[in-house]
């Protein structure tokens, strides 16, 4: 007599027929474990004051690296006028190193001595 072999999938079901080692034969549960994901680590991008750079340019470079309106760029800049540093806003280390080195290129680009950093929150 010819039998072919069982595959995977093809097991008993337990309601009788060949195999006959019941619905849990072979069966192993393993248990779902969502992994714990950690937050990333926060980086604030502040600009510097200082002299030379003029308040237009700031304001620029608030809109168009920081997607900031006329009126919060202006704000922010008068900020780190008076305040010797103003936050541009706060994001995750590789956003906030790219935003860094954009505004510090452009800068560069356009003769102005603007500094640009970044700091852990």
């Amino acid at each position: 007599m010819w039998t072919e072999p069982i595959k995977s999938g093809d097991q008993d079901d337990g309601a009788g027929g060949t195999g006959g080692g019941g619905a849990d034969a072979g069966t192993v549960v393993v248990p779902k474990t969502r992994p714990k994901t950690k937050r990333p680590n926060m980086y604030r991008v502040l600009l510097l004051n200082d002299d030379y750079t003029p308040m237009e340019f700031v304001v620029h470079i608030l809109e168009r690296f920081f997607q900031m309106g006329r009126e919060q760029a202006t704000r922010v800049m008068l900020h780190v006028h008076h305040h010797g540093v103003g936050e541009c806003g706060v994001f995750t280390y590789e956003v906030a190193e790219t935003k860094v080195t954009q505004v510090m290129d452009f800068a560069r680009k356009h003769q102005h001595p603007l500094q640009c950093v970044m700091e852990k929150k």
